[in-house]
């Protein structure tokens, strides 16, 4: 049964991801061998009939061209993009929705679940208080979520989209943590 998956912050094509300067130190030798990296985890992750939402910041400092490519080679069936800060290429490109913020309903074995997806996080959410989580980008694993809210930003899932089931964990370690505070 096809899933619907979300992901973040993959910056296809960004060099100073690797480096010190963002703070971001991602683990690859050369930004080719990060983007072929985040192409296969996420074709390792998505079946050609899944949904995935990206939440911001698909590539920067990247050729369109070259955007394309990495695109056309994604699984998924339906590809929606939720903009981020850096998105004037990746708005380019042919996704089947594109959004400055958008609530996603989910079916999952429970019936279903609302969230609400942006790039930058939320303190409130419509929905919150009937149940909605929030799913957010931008801040790279640097802002800790909550048991209602997470970062869904590959530095925070082994560089690659994730599905409900997944996020659901991290909430509960979230929730877990801020029951330990």
């Amino acid at each position: 049964m096809p899933e619907a998956l979300f992901v973040a912050d993959t910056h296809w094509g960004h060099q100073a991801c690797l480096g010190p300067r963002l703070g971001l130190n991602r683990p690859f030798a050369t930004i080719e061998e990060h983007d072929e990296a985040l192409i296969a985890n996420w074709n390792a992750a998505v079946g050609r009939e899944d949904t995935v939402w990206h939440l911001g910041d698909f590539c920067y400092r990247c050729p369109e061209p070259r955007a394309r490519a990495i695109f056309a080679r994604l699984n998924g069936r339906r590809r929606f993009l939720v903009r981020g800060n850096h998105d004037k290429i990746g708005a380019r490109l042919p996704w089947d929705g594109i959004f400055d913020v958008a609530r996603v309903v989910v079916s999952n074995p429970d019936g279903t679940t609302g969230l609400w997806c942006s790039h930058y996080a939320h303190r409130v959410w419509p929905g919150q208080h009937r149940g909605d989580l929030h799913l957010y980008g931008h801040s790279h694993g640097s802002l800790p979520g909550t048991a209602t809210s997470t970062d869904v930003g590959v530095d925070c899932f082994d560089f690659r989209p994730v599905t409900l089931a997944e996020i659901r964990v991290r909430l509960a370690e979230n929730a877990a943590r801020e029951g330990g505070a």
